[in-house]
């Protein structure tokens, strides 16, 4: 009897350890990155790297850790519609290879209607692949005490077949010793992001 509890414990951690590593799912490949090649990380104040210094930013570690540059395209306070005001700008003036999409935060938190906020990520993400550019999206976590990122932005990744990351954000707001305040991480935090992206670039081959 007690081996098969201690199995069926095993069986379950396994499944959970699954579950949480996405279950093993194919990532949706990317073009090779040359070195000059230019990133930018498109967000909000997570992608500005509120709650740590510009240095210790997600964009300016993913650089590091993939030799690649990174632009930090981040405004805090950002909403949805916004990032879609100032998008071909961005893309105009750092002409990227590719793009990390970060927002929706801010809708949130403002009470944005969600199908407005899925109609703008749908926007900047078409907007930007009509460029030729490719495009990763991260999910950001609601606000609440137990909280994960919305079902819609795995929807979104998946009806575009890009690459997408939503689990770490939530992650690092869970641990007290990666975050600066509720909602933002510290610099600790913003590193735990900056690896998980470079692990998806590198398992999407773009890295």
């Amino acid at each position: 009897m007690k081996n098969i509890i201690k199995t069926n414990t095993h069986i379950f951690f396994a499944l959970c350890f699954l579950l949480l590593s996405g279950c093993g799912g194919n990532v949706p490949k990317l073009g090779k990155l040359a070195p000059a090649d230019i990133i930018v990380a498109f967000g909000d104040s997570l992608t500005f790297g509120t709650g740590a210094t510009e240095a210790e930013s997600y964009p300016i570690v993913l650089g590091q850790l993939i030799a690649r540059q990174v632009v930090r395209a981040g405004v805090p306070g950002e909403v949805t519609a916004g990032g879609i005001a100032r998008l071909q700008e961005v893309i105009d003036e750092h002409k990227p290879k590719l793009m990390i999409v970060c927002l929706g935060g801010n809708d949130m938190l403002r009470k944005v209607d969600e199908s407005q906020t899925k109609t703008n990520l749908r926007t900047i993400i078409k907007t930007i692949k009509s460029q030729g550019i490719s495009v990763v999206l991260m999910g950001v976590p609601k606000p609440a005490l137990v909280t994960s990122a919305p079902p819609f932005y795995e929807d979104i990744a998946k009806e575009f077949a890009i690459p997408y990351e939503g689990k770490i954000v939530t992650d690092v707001l869970y641990q007290r010793d990666q975050k600066s305040d509720a909602i933002h991480p510290n610099a600790k935090g913003y590193r735990r992001m900056a690896e998980a992206l470079a692990a998806l670039l590198k398992k999407a081959g773009a890295v």
